[in-house]
């Protein structure tokens, strides 16, 4: 009975703690979204590019 007890007072905190988050907005969530959005694609993008010019250079420095 002490282990039903104890899982029943974990879930009745976490729900308390759980009413006194403040939660982010609709439209913050969305400019959130997008904001990690672009800037994973940007990063990607960057490292592409990297990756592009530095497998040419190998590959001149190779096939020299």
């Amino acid at each position: 009975m002490n282990v039903i007890t104890s899982i029943k007072n974990y879930f009745l905190g976490s729900y308390a703690e759980l009413k006194k988050v403040t939660w982010p907005t609709r439209q913050q969530t969305i400019n959130y979204s997008l904001l990690v959005i672009g800037l994973s694609l940007g990063m990607a993008a960057f490292f592409a590019i990297l990756d592009y010019i530095f497998n040419a250079g190998i590959t001149r420095l190779i096939t020299k």
